[in-house]
């Protein structure tokens, strides 16, 4: 696992090989705070899953103020008085 092996050691240099080398044994003994794979090899513990994220769908991210709204009306299933 080069790759892995160079990038842990850049984690060391910028953040303390203690700090570093406690994620990597909590991870090989179960926790998610460490997790690598190269080549079919894999380190640690992967995170969960996230089958509970949130996600914003065109709708949402379409919806803006109108000229001169305070933002009042926005949930309450009436028009904007600035319209």
């Amino acid at each position: 696992m080069p790759k892995v092996a160079a990038w842990v050691s850049s984690l060391r240099e910028a953040f303390g090989g203690a700090v570093i080398d406690d994620a990597i044994r909590r991870g090989r003994a179960g926790e998610p705070t460490f997790f690598a794979s190269e080549n079919g090899r894999t380190v640690g513990t992967p995170a969960p899953a996230t089958t509970n994220a949130w996600i914003v769908d065109r709708a949402v991210a379409d919806r803006h103020f109108c000229a001169g709204c305070d933002g009042s009306c926005v949930g309450t299933g009436q028009r904007c008085p600035a319209r």
